[in-house]
């Protein structure tokens, strides 16, 4: 569930301090204020506001889910029925291998980003999300590749070029 986020421009430093935290999320304040040429304060301060207004949401690892025996990425698009999107994102965050879930406008109405260990058990996780009620519909492809894989870095650059 997506906690309200307050919306306002990153400066310079913040978005410095957030690519150290991205580069190396185990990193001490104390390091980090080293490398950043700031008081282990401004530091700490920083990052307790970045967590206040929601830019900052913790420090999970990056797992890969093809190491952990999930190697198969699939993505669909679900028509639902009108006014029941929560009801229908509650149901579907029940499926453990459904790992994102987005509201979107034309053709559907949910976007769903699941994973499987094979076809077979990709077959098991689609049946599961067509049995969600109010599912009335699902168009799903399968994903070969990632050329481009999740990022943040590009824009915090820019932040970070910008305002210095």
């Amino acid at each position: 569930m997506r906690h309200s986020v307050e919306v306002s421009e990153l400066d310079a430093l913040d978005a410095r301090l957030l690519l150290l935290l991205s580069d190396e999320p185990r990193i001490g304040v104390l390091e980090c204020s080293r490398r950043l040429g700031v008081a282990r304060g401004t530091v700490q301060a920083r990052m307790d506001r970045l967590e206040q207004r929601g830019v900052l949401r913790g420090f999970p690892p990056e797992v890969d889910l093809a190491a952990i025996g999930y190697g198969l990425t699939a993505f669909a698009v679900l028509e639902i029925s009108q006014g029941r999107r929560a009801e229908v994102a509650e149901r579907l965050a029940a499926i453990d291998e459904v790992c994102e879930v987005h509201a979107t406008t034309g053709e559907g109405d949910l976007l769903v980003r699941m994973v499987a260990r094979s076809n077979a058990d990709l077959q098991r996780v689609i049946d599961e999300v067509v049995d969600v009620h109010w599912v009335r519909r699902t168009a799903t492809s399968i994903a070969l590749s990632t050329p481009v894989p999740p990022r943040i870095r590009p824009l915090l650059e820019r932040v970070a070029d910008a305002r210095a």
